[in-house]
């Protein structure tokens, strides 16, 4: 966790770059949409009803209206800090009816009532925070006893290919440092969580040249944010010499791109129960709990 605090992404960076990509980002969020589906799929294995559910880093709204669904009484709250995205969900909502609510805010500041929430659902959403433990304090502090807190987010072997491309022209921060596994269960349980389960399993998207990759991440905002990157416009010979080091990761005519996925959740304990360790984190490969793989 140290190693990401200092190299955190920068915060209006970050919004930046994410309000541009409002509008494009629904025909590009292809990866988004696949781990929104798996991430989904695991509350198969939860019991719970929950009446109130804040879906933490809301985007164009695609989870929220999987968990309206999914959980037709309940009231679902779409926060996310960048106004843009919020109005693009709002004008996807349904005409008739509709429970949701919509809050832009810091995910770390959500001024929600404490103990207000039964589950949280958080999409590739925590590794463009700032402060990781920040945010989960937060959600220990709003989610109800018993509530569950159950996120996506990314490893360190993300976007492996492009670092090991730009590391071979330059020392500059280009691909940000990404979370472990094991230290975002150790965070959890710093938090105050009972029962931190994580998977990690790597998905690669594949491209026909490396136009197509950084199309991709332009238009879904997962541009670099680091607060020590380069700010100013490539040159043309970079721009090939980075292609060219990116060739040496082609495989059967095709660029791949990989994406190390992490997944988790955890509990808010009953009043009175004693916190936990570390040694309470378990840790699985997405197959072993029967998850189904690209």
């Amino acid at each position: 966790m140290t190693d990401f605090l200092a190299h955190a992404p920068e915060t209006r960076a970050v919004r930046r770059s994410h309000a541009r990509a409002a509008e494009t980002y629904d025909a590009h969020a292809v990866l988004q949409r696949e781990v929104a589906a798996r991430l989904l799929a695991r509350l198969d294995l939860m019991q719970l009803t929950p009446e109130v559910i804040l879906d933490l880093g809301a985007g164009t709204g695609d989870s929220a209206r999987a968990l309206e669904a999914r959980y037709p009484k309940a009231t679902i709250i779409l926060l996310d800090a960048v106004r843009q995205m919020l109005a693009k969900a709002r004008s996807r909502r349904r005409r008739w009816f509709s429970r949701s609510r919509y809050l832009c805010a810091d995910a770390a500041a959500t001024g929600l009532k404490d103990q207000s929430i039964d589950l949280i659902h958080s999409n590739l959403a925590l590794h463009w925070c700032t402060d990781p433990d920040a945010v989960l304090a937060e959600c220990r502090r709003i989610l109800k006893p018993r509530g569950l807190l159950i996120f996506s987010t990314v490893g360190p072997s993300t976007l492996q290919e492009l670092r090991a491309a730009w590391a071979s022209l330059d020392d500059s921060p280009h691909v940000h440092l990404f979370m472990d596994m094991h230290d975002i269960g150790d965070a959890l349980i710093r938090a105050g969580f009972a029962s931190p389960v994580m998977e990690r399993d790597n998905l690669c998207v594949t491209y026909r040249d490396l136009a197509g990759l950084f199309a991709d991440l332009r238009a879904t905002g997962a541009v670099n944010s680091h607060p020590g990157r380069h700010k100013g416009l490539r040159g043309s010979g970079q721009q090939r010499a980075l292609a060219a080091a990116y060739e040496t990761h082609r495989r059967n005519g095709l660029l791949p791109a990989t994406y190390e996925i992490v997944m988790g959740h955890a509990w808010i304990p009953e009043q009175g129960t004693r916190p936990q360790d570390g040694s309470t984190v378990a840790t699985f490969p997405f197959h072993k709990l029967g998850m189904r793989k690209a």
